[in-house]
Parts: structure tokens; C-alpha cells; sequence
């Protein structure tokens, strides 16, 4: 076949609210000096066992494509090779911007994500997917959306215009049942066009993947071949609600609600309020 310059962000627009499930009743507050609660939380926010936008002119590939249908996806095999420098650590991968936005490292690293799990682990599964705020979360997210409806994902749930604390997506993962989660974050490394992005994925239980996993996706950098991308457009990211392509969903969440349950659970604000407002209190 031809080779063909294509670009990824034309791989790598309304909707209609979702109904969502009513948060728990919170109990009364316990008439006592402490806001934290003891008791265990429920079993719908536990963690389940563990088996568990703008598009860049500079993501482009020069191959051959070799296409394939999944439900009606159309999925790119893009051609790729190692890069340096993907050496994964419990907090993920984190690098300058500039470094991801060369010709594939993102992509690279996805790709061998999921090479590094086991189908079950993500094969018609839920993802979560979210992060700071920070320069290039965009960008990433559309990249993290279409690579992961090419390898069989089936669906997605995205905070609003890529939104979602750290400690929100895992909140996230556990209340949906999710199969995992990507962080786009590099914590308190500074952000922006001339400093930090990075990249991690938990698991079911919320927590981040341990060593066996990222050992095995820095191997796969080292050998990887192929992307698998579906060839779908870019998602608005900014309403919530659903979208279809094919098998594949794309559901655009808010991105404090779930969390905001939790916390709201395992603290008591209206106590936390009422000491704070006591004039004797200092």
C-alpha cells in the first residue's frame, strides 16, 4: 500500500445529559467532636476486587495504514517504533512538553499500556479518563480517547473539558466499577508549553498500577510496533453527555459530583462548619 502522510489529529462535537444514579442519603450528624467518620463505607464505594483540543500540527505519521473494522470502528494499524526516555514508574511517565509532543511518544506509551494488560482487563471494559488542567491535557485526552476505542475499549468516562482531580478519578473508578483509570498529571511540576505533563493509569481498586505493570509497558516501549487508533473525530469535550461511535461510547462526566458524594460521606461538613463558626473556637 502507498505510504501516506495522515495526520493523528485528524485520527487523534452535542449531547444529551445522562441520567445518573441520586448520592446516598448522608446520615445525621453523629453528636460528636470529630468529623470523620469511623464506620466503613458502603459497598457501591468500595473498590472492586482487582482482577482487575485542540489538535497539534506536530502529530503526524508518515506509513502505511492497514485498516480494520471492530463494530463498526474503523481501526488504523499506524506503524510506529521505540522512542527513548519511557521508562515508567508508579507515578507514570512524566517529561517536558515538548518531549510528548514529539511524533508519537504518547501514542507509543498508551499503545504499550495496553499491550501490558491482559484483554479481559479492558476488552469491552470501562476506563475513566481525566486530569489537572494543565497545558496539553487536551490534546492528550483526544489521543488517550481514540487509542483506547482502537484496542477495544467500551467506553470512556471523560471529566468535563478534561477535568478530574487525582483523587477524583479514583474516586470515579470505584463507584462506577471502572477496569482503570489515566491520570493526566505530573502533580506539582510546574505546567505549561515550557515545563511538565505526565501520564499514569490506575487500577479497579483506584490506586496506581504497581511495578509488575509498568515494567511491562516501558518493555513494550522498547519493542513496539503498531498504534491502534479508531478513526473517529474529535470529542467535545465541553458538555456533558453521550456520544456512539459504533460499540465505542464516550461519556462526558462531571467531574467533581462523584467525588464530592464521597467526601461528603466520610466527612461531615455541616459539624466541620458549625466548630468552625463557635466563637470560642480558635
Amino acid at each position: 500500500m502507498a505510504a501516506s502522510t495522515v495526520g493523528l489529529e485528524r485520527l487523534l462535537s452535542p449531547f444529551k445529559l445522562s441520567s445518573s444514579s441520586t448520592p446516598p442519603p448522608i446520615a445525621a450528624a453523629p453528636k460528636l467532636a470529630l468529623a470523620l467518620r469511623p464506620s466503613p463505607l458502603p459497598p457501591k464505594l468500595l473498590s472492586s476486587p482487582i482482577p482487575w483540543w485542540r489538535a497539534s500540527p506536530q502529530f503526524s505519521v508518515r506509513a502505511s495504514f492497514t485498516p480494520s473494522t471492530a463494530e463498526g470502528l474503523k481501526i488504523e494499524s499506524v506503524p510506529t517504533k521505540p522512542v527513548e526516555g519511557q521508562k515508567t514508574g508508579t507515578s507514570g511517565l512524566r517529561k517536558k512538553v515538548k518531549v510528548f509532543q514529539q511524533e508519537n511518544y504518547l501514542a507509543n506509551w498508551i499503545q504499550a499500556l495496553f499491550d501490558s494488560l491482559q484483554p479481559e482487563d479492558y476488552k469491552g471494559g470501562l476506563l475513566v479518563l481525566g486530569g489537572d488542567g494543565r497545558y496539553f491535557n487536551r490534546e492528550a485526552a483526544q489521543i488517550i480517547i481514540k487509542i483506547a476505542a482502537g484496542n477495544g475499549v467500551g467506553k470512556i468516562l471523560v471529566g468535563k473539558d478534561g477535568l478530574m482531580s487525582t483523587p477524583a478519578v479514583s474516586a470515579v473508578i470505584r463507584k462506577q466499577k471502572a477496569n482503570g483509570g489515566f491520570v493526566m498529571s505530573a502533580s506539582h511540576n510546574p505546567g505549561g508549553p515550557e515545563y511538565d505533563w505526565g501520564i499514569k493509569f490506575n487500577y479497579s481498586s483506584g490506586q496506581p498500577a504497581p511495578e509488575s505493570i509498568t515494567d511491562k509497558i516501558y518493555g513494550n516501549t522498547l519493542s513496539i510496533s503498531e498504534i491502534k487508533i479508531a478513526d473517529i473525530p474529535d470529542v467535545d469535550l465541553s458538555c456533558l453527555g453521550v456520544r456512539n461511535y459504533g460499540d465505542f461510547i464516550v461519556e462526558v462526566i462531571d467531574p467533581v459530583s462523584d467525588y464530592l458524594e464521597l467526601m461528603e460521606y466520610v466527612f461531615d461538613f455541616q459539624l466541620i462548619k458549625g466548630l468552625l463558626s463557635r466563637p470560642d473556637f480558635r
